[in-house]
């Protein structure tokens, strides 16, 4: 027992320290047929410029992977600050899925077909380039087909909460370069 309760005691440290972590919000969504499936994440990473590939993590035994591995495609729409209402609905289980597009969050299919929703503060439409295993999450890497952004506040996840930017800078620095 002791070996189960050193996994249960390193999984909450885990969990603390990746509070600490600051992220943006998004909502993945992908099409299958006639369902529609949403969910928020805060997993968004941009891999690569050549060629173009973003991944997001999302737990494997969610029916918005199945839907992702046979329509080969989806799209990730970044969240505004006034999108917090999107975030805590599609966060919820059970809440992601739906006939048709979600009457409560306006969206549109955009290149590959994959919905986007509007007003996002930025968005990547994507053909799945390809599923790699992530423990108990699914990481998918897509290649993306179209993408666009613009000026806003976004909505920013951290210890638990969502967030916005308070403007305060904290350093003249230029930023990280990587």
């Amino acid at each position: 027992m002791s070996a189960d309760r050193d996994l249960d005691d390193l999984a909450e440290t885990f969990r603390r320290a990746a509070r600490g972590w600051t992220t943006g919000v998004a909502v993945l969504t992908a099409r299958r047929g006639e369902e529609v499936f949403a969910k928020t994440v805060s997993s968004l990473c941009t891999l690569s410029l050549r060629p173009l590939l973003i991944s997001v993590a999302v737990d494997r035994r969610s029916p918005l992977v199945a839907a992702v591995r046979s329509s080969h495609r989806y799209a990730v729409s970044v969240l505004t600050h006034d999108q917090e209402p999107l975030a805590r609905h599609f966060a919820q289980p059970g809440a992601g899925r739906a006939i048709g597009y979600f009457a409560s969050a306006p969206m549109r299919a955009r290149t590959t077909g994959a919905p986007v929703l509007d007003d996002c503060l930025a968005w990547f439409d994507c053909t799945l380039h390809s599923v790699l295993p992530g423990g108990d999450h699914a990481l998918l890497v897509g290649r993306v087909a179209a993408a666009d952004g613009g000026p806003g506040e976004p909505l920013l996840y951290h210890d638990a909460r969502y967030r916005l930017l308070d403007h305060q800078p904290t350093s003249t620095s230029s930023g990280v370069r990587a």
